[in-house]
């Protein structure tokens, strides 16, 4: 309830009789403070000897206080003790008249009640000082005068808010009745400003909880968890750490313009805090990369398991017909090994089992056993293969594994001591068709490409050291045996173009086909070897319509010796370098509906006389079938066997996606390679007196070892 006030002394003089004169009166007047001293010697007015009761408000515009402050001044004024009071700030005391001393009556100070929605007040306005300095214990007086004073008194709660009204209401002049008229309107301007700051309160409140850079809320997990710097701001942390990175060196906080570096950002964990509850999906995020990580080697593990499962059923395969023949055998000794008489000794019989047990010992033959697969390209796209001594790896061709960043097509190198894929080394822009090393072991690389060219790489820097333009694409090359400075290259117009790798201006010859302008699907060159019956060197080009021998008479001279080749098409030749024997892969036809190999010797015919030249012409030896599939152009080999008993003959199958194993002398299919996908290229290398045999594939390197 507010406090009301009296306007003048006029109207209190009016309503108070006639003896009341001389009482002093207390009203209120904001930024002053009076002092009011009594001493003793004070006989001024001798008529005002007796003091009268002061004029009393109804109890309930009164403070309890003002009584008991009026008890104390007469008890002291009685004791003949000086007193000096202080007042509040805000009130004054006026007397009758300016030439009246002041009485000794007791004051009896009018407060005005302050309303109940008044706020607090600020630390500014002033308070009434309970004590003086000259008078020590005046507070314990002033409690027990409070204690004996008569008539109701309000609570201290409403004393110290009546107090704090005073300091925010001094330049209110209003009498009691405008106060009261005015008090519904004070009542309802307090309790807007309330309603309005709670509305605003959610506002302000979901603005603290949000990052000041990308106004999105906190999270307590993940990227976009809180943080902040040394001046105390708060930020996601993908935010601030963005903000910071680009603005470099001068980095300087978003809010505060503070100098902050990277390091400066500290996570904070805060339990309290209103932010976007993501970690459960953070966890299960994790969980799930973790999961599929996870799938991805069990996926390749049990393809490693089928690979040693196959290789088991088969070396069970073998032992099961071992056994059965020795089987036929204990039983064949029984019946042809019978004494005259009817019973044969127990010494007979273990002789015969030792015989057979020897006969298919040496029977057996060491074969290829699985090593290890090796995944080249996710996508697929390789296409050769080859191996390099002098670094101890496999080279295989394939498409960019980053075909955004750096287009076309290289290599990728697959140590053979670990048997993992490398490094990948950037070549060509269009697929690679060859790969071919010299016998230098210079680790020279020579390649060719779809792309007009032809290039030489040093593995060693894995940089393209050499290109050559053909103007047409290359499906083939080969380095020449027996003058490592000499290269071939076969286009796809039939045409063999050789370069010097001396001179890198253009091609010093070319060769043009007899008959036929298809692309020359292989290069293979055979050294010269005097003591063969086969002395003759050059270069054997396979298309898919006819093969070409080209004797080199000089390091100038060709001569061109065409090769009987059958009208199913060629699509492949290889030269197995000591015996010299081809090995010519055709494709199913209407004669022959499955594909075979067919091992040839190269033949020279006796010179006649000086006017007639020899001839060059090849004879089949053996001939090796596959499936009824050719739809690609695969790469096969001939070798010597690991075991230097004979020739091995490997080639793919695309009908069984295997790589099928004869043997050159006997003719006998002796292992069949299990493969996911059609095996493209073969090669067979060594290292550290190992033997293995390399198997690839459109996106897997598959390894075996001899045992």
């Amino acid at each position: 309830m507010e406090a009301m006030e009296v306007d003048s002394l006029v109207e209190l003089e009016a309503a108070a009789p006639a003896e009341n004169a001389g009482v002093l009166v207390a009203i209120s007047d904001s930024g002053s403070s009076t002092e009011v001293d009594e001493d003793e010697d004070g006989d001024d007015d001798g008529g005002q000897a007796t003091a009268r009761a002061p004029i009393r408000l109804p109890a309930t515009w009164a403070f309890s206080q003002g009584s008991v402050a009026g008890s104390a001044a007469m008890a002291s004024a009685a004791q003949g003790t000086p007193m000096r009071r202080r007042l509040r700030q805000g009130l004054r005391v006026h007397y009758p008249s300016q030439t009246t001393a002041p009485s000794r009556t007791f004051l009896d100070f009018l407060l005005r009640a302050p309303a109940a929605g008044v706020a607090q007040p600020e630390s500014s306005s002033t308070s009434e000082a309970s004590e003086s300095e000259d008078e020590p214990g005046g507070e314990d007086q002033n409690l027990a005068a409070a204690a004996e004073a008569p008539g109701p008194a309000l609570p201290g709660a409403s004393i110290q808010q009546a107090e704090q009204q005073e300091a925010r209401t001094d330049d209110s002049r209003l009498a009691g009745p405008a106060a009261d008229h005015h008090k519904p309107e004070a009542q309802s301007l307090d309790c807007q400003p309330a309603q309005a700051s709670g509305s605003s309160a959610h506002i302000e409140d979901n603005e603290d909880n949000s990052c000041s850079i990308c106004y999105e809320t906190w999270t307590t997990a993940g990227d976009h968890r809180l943080s902040t710097l040394r001046c105390g701001h708060l930020f996601g942390y993908t935010c601030i750490q963005r903000w910071l990175k680009a603005q470099g060196s001068a980095a300087k906080c978003p809010q505060c313009n503070k100098k902050a570096k990277r390091s400066d950002i500290v996570l904070l964990y805060a339990p309290k805090l209103r932010a976007v509850d993501n970690f459960e999906q953070e966890t299960l995020k994790r969980s799930l990369e973790q999961e599929q990580s996870l799938r991805r080697k069990a996926e390749l593990e049990s393809a490693e398991y089928k690979l040693k499962l196959q290789v088991v059923t088969n070396k069970y395969g073998e032992a099961q017909r071992e056994l059965q023949e020795l089987r036929t055998l204990i039983a064949q000794t029984k019946r042809s090994a019978v004494p005259s008489s009817t019973t044969c000794s127990s010494s007979s019989l273990s002789s015969c089992l030792f015989s057979a047990s020897q006969r298919a010992e040496a029977s057996r033959t060491a074969q290829y056993s699985f090593s290890k697969a090796v995944m080249v390209s996710q996508s697929g796209g390789c296409r050769v293969l080859s191996f390099c001594q002098p670094l101890s790896c496999l080279l295989v061709s394939q498409p960019s594994p980053h075909s955004a960043l750096v287009p076309g097509c290289g290599i990728k190198k697959v140590s053979v001591m670990n048997m993992k894929a490398s490094q990948y080394v950037p070549i060509h822009s269009k697929q690679i068709r060859g790969l071919s090393f010299n016998r230098q072991n210079d680790s020279l690389l020579l390649s060719a490409a779809l792309d007009n060219t032809i290039k030489l790489t040093s593995l060693l820097t894995n940089t393209v050291v050499q290109t050559y333009n053909t103007g047409k694409p290359v499906w083939s090359c080969c380095w020449c045996s027996d003058n490592s400075n000499y290269i071939y290259a076969g286009l796809s117009n039939g045409s063999v173009l050789i370069y010097d790798t001396r001179d890198t201006s253009t091609h010093i010859q070319e060769l043009e086909p007899l008959r036929y302008r298809c692309p020359v699907a292989s290069l293979c060159y055979v050294s010269r070897a005097a003591s063969s019956s086969f002395p003759c060197g050059g270069l054997i080009a396979g298309s898919l319509e006819g093969g070409c021998f080209w004797e080199q008479v000089n390091e100038t001279t060709y001569r061109a010796h065409e090769l009987p080749l059958e009208s199913t098409g060629c699509t492949d030749i290889q030269v197995e370098p000591e015996s010299r024997h081809c090995l010519v892969t055709y494709r199913p036809g209407r004669a022959n509906r499955s594909l075979r190999h067919v091992l040839m010797a190269l033949t020279r015919s006796p010179q006649q006389d000086s006017s007639q030249m020899p001839t060059c012409s090849w004879s089949p030896v053996q001939t090796f079938t596959a499936g009824s599939s050719c739809k690609l152009l695969t790469k096969n080999a001939v070798f010597r066997s690991p075991d230097g008993s004979g020739t091995l003959v490997c080639a793919g199958d695309e009908a069984s996606n295997s790589t099928m194993v004869w043997d050159a002398t006997s003719c006998s299919l002796l292992q069949k390679l299990p493969a996911d996908l059609p095996v493209l290229d073969v090669s067979p290398f060594s290292v550290n007196s190992e033997h293995f045999l390399a198997c690839l594939t459109e996106k897997m390197l598959k390894l075996y070892r001899w045992e």
